[in-house]
């Protein structure tokens, strides 16, 4: 079951952290994050799962970033996240999906336990600009049945910023 917006509030401070926290960004089954102020790029056109893809850091500027169509851009989210017990989920809200800006490609899907900023996964169709402190997505909460386990020693667990994918340390194992 999906927890409502009454319910995500009611569990704040405990079973969920959302930091900063506005009211005015609760909806009826989610909350709205904003988009932080800087993107990230590869550095390299072609990616190798096996291998550490680095990047480089785009500031994005008060007047705003022109996103170019099919290129990845990778941004986070300006709140720190963390659950105890329920599952976080991401999407991007309908209204920037209209727009041909797609937020989280793959990986809507948390763990339970997981605290960190979200890396959002953004690619667009045709040119868009975007603004640092725009509700981008929603996170909104599943409860889970039966004991869980929680995410403690994920590679993308307590980060700090903008995670590139860390698939590579898979092949190291």
């Amino acid at each position: 079951m999906i927890l409502s917006g009454k319910e995500i509030v009611r569990h704040l401070g405990n079973e969920i952290e959302i930091k900063p926290f506005d009211p005015s960004r609760v909806n009826p089954n989610s909350y709205n994050l904003t988009l932080s102020d800087e993107l990230m790029v590869y550095d390299n056109y072609e990616l190798d799962m096996k291998k550490k893809n680095v990047g480089k850091l785009i500031k994005i500027p008060k007047e705003g970033y022109l996103l170019e169509p099919n290129k990845l851009y990778l941004g986070r989210t300006h709140e720190f996240t963390r659950t105890e017990c329920f599952v976080p989920m991401l999407e991007g809200r309908s209204s920037i999906g209209r727009l041909g800006l797609f937020i989280h490609v793959t990986a809507g899907f948390g763990d339970v336990g997981f605290a960190g900023y979200w890396t959002l996964e953004m690619f667009c169709v045709q040119p868009i600009r975007i603004y640092a402190g725009v509700e981008i997505c929603q996170i909104y909460f599943h409860t889970v049945l039966g004991e869980a386990d929680k995410y403690t020693s994920g590679k993308y667990q307590n980060n700090k910023g903008i995670q590139p994918s860390l698939l590579y340390k898979d092949f190291e194992k």
